[in-house]
């Protein structure tokens, strides 16, 4: 009973990027990369990133972070990555003709990008020694 007060009294901030160009393969290391960080280090970790899809992963964050400023009046300095994770979206199907009148599929895949960020707060330890 306990741990579902818990969750209830946690604010969460979403914020859901539809239509990124680039497939889920490709994302997943990132989100992983980032999850469980504070919001500043993702995002300076996103900056200088050798990946393309980075700098929607950041502008996500960012818009993750304006969200929780201005709807739940949190601390920026607080916030870090709960959840981040990819979906699938539409696949673009584009054909290059090959050699004697073939023509070889090419993929174009779109992906979700979901950033689910909290606010972190001090618990007070009930293991341990009362001294």
């Amino acid at each position: 009973m306990n741990k579902i007060n818990k969750a209830i009294d946690m604010k969460l901030v979403k914020s859901i990027n539809k239509n990124v160009r680039s497939s889920t393969r490709k994302l997943k290391p990132i989100l992983k990369s980032i999850v469980g960080k504070k919001v500043d280090l993702a995002i300076r970790d996103l900056t200088f990133s050798d990946k393309r899809i980075s700098q929607d992963v950041k502008k996500t964050i960012s818009s993750a972070v304006a969200n929780a400023e201005n709807n739940y009046q949190y601390d920026i300095d607080k916030l870090f990555i709960k959840e981040a994770y990819c979906g699938k979206q539409i696949i673009m199907k584009r054909f290059r003709p090959r050699a004697k009148g073939r023509a070889a599929a090419i993929i174009k895949p779109y992906s979700n990008v979901t950033i689910i960020l909290t606010e972190k707060t001090k618990q007070k330890d009930t293991h341990g020694p009362k001294s």
